[in-house]
């Protein structure tokens, strides 16, 4: 595994408080970032990496749908529906508010004991390291320049910076920088 130098730490009370790493998956929409972590997500827990995912949603969404107990009792007007089996468990919550939830807020909903990285998808307004998503075709910016908290990119296209990048068709190598900076985030 080729050693990874990361250009900063990072500052912010939310990442430094947290018991594990945080590192977030930044781009616009239709660059990839859910395509590229359901094959470095596999890659990571071959590896020994236990991960939890945190995922922004843009709009409205439901876990559960029409004609299902849970989703009938959340209309019902229960603000929270814990739904569970012997395989897993869901807990949604009725939240209506004016913006988005803060990632610090849902952060604390995750248990840090059952995991050694949380990967988060979206939240790019937010302070954590992150790696950059970028695909020219899509035809949006790189967020890179003006976003002090990207440590490296991941393209499909060489591009001009002195961050690490990485090839978007290589997620062996996206695995490898993860694992690296789990490593060197991971408190001793």
């Amino acid at each position: 595994m080729r050693e990874h130098a990361f250009p900063h730490d990072h500052d912010c009370p939310m990442i430094q408080d947290f018991p594990i790493p945080v590192l977030g998956f930044a781009a616009w929409s239709g660059a990839g970032k859910t395509t590229l972590l359901t094959r470095v997500i596999p890659l990571l827990r071959e590896r020994g990496l236990r991960c939890a995912l945190l995922k922004h949603a843009h709009h409205m969404f439901d876990i559960d749908h029409p004609g299902k107990d849970s989703y009938a009792l959340r209309k019902a007007g229960a603000e929270q529906v814990l739904i569970a089996s012997r395989r897993r468990w869901a807990l949604m919550v009725e939240d209506e508010r004016d913006n988005d939830p803060a990632l610090r807020d849902l952060l604390s909903h995750l248990d840090a004991t059952r995991a050694d990285l949380v990967l988060v998808e979206g939240f790019k307004g937010e302070r954590m390291p992150k790696l950059e998503i970028h695909r020219p075709s899509v035809g949006k910016p790189l967020l890179y320049p003006d976003d002090p908290d990207i440590i490296a990119v991941v393209s499909d296209t060489p591009l001009p910076t002195s961050l690490t990048q990485l090839d978007i068709d290589d997620p062996a190598a996206v695995a490898d920088f993860i694992i690296a900076f789990q490593r060197a985030h991971t408190p001793r």
